[in-house]
């Protein structure tokens, strides 16, 4: 290094010093807020610190992200539980890295450098994935990645524990959460999870993790402090309530394995060089109707007839996973992706002590509800769209067939029947879409749209509506029946913002917990959903009555009031519910005690009080 390099690194020092300094003089201070330190990741030169994944009996993932490509990425642990990795007694065990092809920035990005784009621009990220081996079960040991730089600069993590997966037996503390797509109290939550019940065994994560899967910033360094691996890594600094407190989230996930499921936000619509990423995420299509466009003109979209180009152009023209199926390095389902020359992930099934968890793909794009005729929405086609196919947005469909007879619902049928599932003590399903719900996303049912096609005396179209009967809804149809048969204890989801749950005929209990933040409401006694005008209403549009519940849960389960200390109305009635965009919630398994708790926390008043306000037993109906 020169002298006048030397100079650059020694003024670049500086100006950073003066900088902390007057964020510490100018930043507002609330009585009890906490002021997060510079993010870990950021300090050391990491985009994330290392999280855990997919443990077996004997070993565990670690993953990272970098946007150097770098060289040398490696794993440090230690043999004996409790050694420092200065110690000397160590192993070390080289990463995969991988180019992560799809994360980009765009023109609604917030980006800490205050860069801005006019237009959406890939964005070089690495990911780092080691096999960690040769583990004990039961036995937690230090570790921490490096990664060298092209510089010749080793960038070294902070020091973290892993384990493999728990045996048979061992109590694990297991935080069930959802949707936490930045939310305002998402770091308030992942915070007062980490004071609360301290470090977790692990996390189950039911879907919606970011807005839009494809931007980088919203899994990494988002501006406003709320970023996902932030938040669940302590390094996020984001407010609760505007001008509020700020919160750090928690390290959680550093040294507990996350398990996600996908949600309608990790899916990703029809690709466009130009269109903002935003509009991308909201231009999903099915397969099906890529695969007639293409049809159309095979020789002008594939002149050669590749079929990787099919298949790509296909994808790229319906919607993809691919970003959240780079991210994690979850389970094989063992079932083939008809996409990929591997197995899918976007469906599995493992162990972690006594808990048999499965997680499926569960979601459909969220459409407007408005029924207005001339836009496209959940209920219907734009008028001026009626004879451009290439506009339909085809309802709210869903994404990954689920219905009896499918790849997933066989592979789903035959998990069911193994001696893992059967053997399993608990045996939690996890997904994102509600099957029992007071909130506003149960309704239409999950089910794959109707179309009906209104035409005139004289045969021209005149409007495409989308009807989706109650009786078709697939979770209620073909799914829950056979995991209520297969005595599955709790059925895990999100989707609706709120906290509520219910209990089955047989025992098998409901538990949405996803209560982040942008509640969307409980409909509940008097407070009515939003609903599409009838079929004897005056609109232009009519609906089906019958297809479409108002309030209270649409499959005809009645909502279990919490049994600690629900919260109330101004006149002292108690709610079965928490749909709050102040006071957030969170819920944890003890596999030791066979229960789930519940506990909320005002986000507004830093000092105050976790409350526990609900908790009952696996298996008590």
């Amino acid at each position: 290094m020169n002298r006048r390099e030397d100079l650059t690194l020694l003024i670049s020092g500086i100006v950073l010093v003066l900088v902390a300094v007057l964020v510490v003089v100018l930043e507002p201070r609330w009585p009890g807020s906490v002021r997060s330190p510079q993010p870990a990741a950021i300090a050391t030169g990491l985009l994330s610190d290392p999280f855990l994944q997919s443990p077996t009996e004997d070993s565990v993932r670690v993953v990272w992200f970098t946007e150097f490509e770098g060289r040398d990425h490696t794993v440090i642990y230690g043999n004996l539980p409790g050694q420092a990795l200065s110690e000397g007694n160590v192993r070390q065990v080289f990463a995969e890295t991988q180019r992560m092809f799809r994360l980009q920035e765009d023109q609604d990005s917030r980006l800490p450098s205050g860069d801005t784009y006019d237009r959406p621009t890939p964005r070089l990220i690495w990911r780092h994935d080691a096999l960690v081996t040769g583990l004990t079960p039961g036995e937690r040991v230090p570790y921490q990645v490096k990664s060298l730089r092209e510089d010749g600069a080793v960038i070294t993590s902070g020091e973290f524990s892993l384990a493999p997966a728990p045996p048979p037996g061992q109590p694990l503390n297991i935080l069930l959460t959802s949707d936490h797509q930045q939310k305002p109290m998402t770091a308030a939550n992942l915070q007062k999870v980490a004071e609360t019940i301290g470090p977790v065994d692990a996390v189950f994560l039911a879907g919606d993790l970011v807005n839009v899967p494809d931007r980088a910033s919203e899994w990494f360094d988002d501006a406003a402090g709320g970023a996902f691996f932030p938040a669940l890594q302590g390094r996020a600094n984001a407010e609760a309530v505007p001008g509020g407190p700020r919160y750090r989230g928690g390290a959680l996930i550093q040294s507990a394995p996350l398990f996600p499921a996908i949600g309608n936000h990790e899916v990703m619509g029809r690709v466009s060089a130009l269109t903002k990423l935003n509009d991308q995420f909201n231009d999903p299509v099915p397969r099906s109707a890529a695969i007639a466009l293409y049809n159309t003109r095979p020789k002008v979209f594939n002149p050669t007839g590749d079929p990787d180009l099919r298949r790509r152009w296909i994808i790229d023209q319906s919607y993809n996973t691919d970003t959240y199926e780079q991210i994690f390095s979850l389970p094989s389902s063992r079932v083939p992706n008809p996409e990929r020359s591997e197995f899918t992930s976007r469906y599995y099934a493992t162990t972690l002590g006594d808990v048999r968890l499965v997680s499926l793909f569960a979601a459909n794009i969220w459409r407007n509800p408005q029924v207005n005729a001339t836009r496209r929405g959940r209920y219907q086609e734009a008028l001026t769209d009626l004879n451009n196919p290439g506009e339909w947005g085809y309802g709210q469909h869903i994404f990954e067939p689920l219905e009896a007879g499918s790849l997933q619902y066989t592979w789903l049928q035959e998990e069911i029947n193994s001696l893992a599932f059967q053997q399993a003590k608990y045996r939690i399903v996890m997904l994102h879409h509600p099957p029992h719900s007071l909130g506003d996303n149960v309704v239409p049912a999950f089910a794959n749209p109707v179309a009906v096609y209104d035409r005139s005396d004289r045969g021209t179209l005149d409007a495409i509506r989308y009807e989706y009967p109650l009786e078709n809804d697939v979770l209620i149809r073909d799914v829950m029946p056979m995991l209520e048969a297969a005595g599955v204890d709790l059925v895990f989801y999100g989707h609706s913002h709120i906290w509520n749950r219910f209990v089955s005929p047989n025992g098998t209990h409901y538990l949405e917990s996803s209560n982040v933040g942008n509640t969307y409401g409980a409909y509940w006694q008097d407070n009515l959903r939003q609903l599409p005008p009838m079929e004897d209403s005056e609109d232009f549009f009519g609906f089906r009555g019958d297809f479409y519940i108002p309030q209270g849960d649409p499959n005809g389960l009645d909502p279990v009031m919490p049994t600690i200390a629900p919260l109330t109305r101004d006149n002292g009635e108690p709610l079965p519910y928490i749909a709050s965009n102040e006071i957030t919630a969170f819920s944890i398994l003890n596999t030791g005690t066979g229960t789930v708790s519940s506990y909320y926390f005002d986000t507004t008043r830093p000092n105050s009080n976790v409350v526990k306000f609900d908790e009952f037993a696996l298996g008590a109906g």
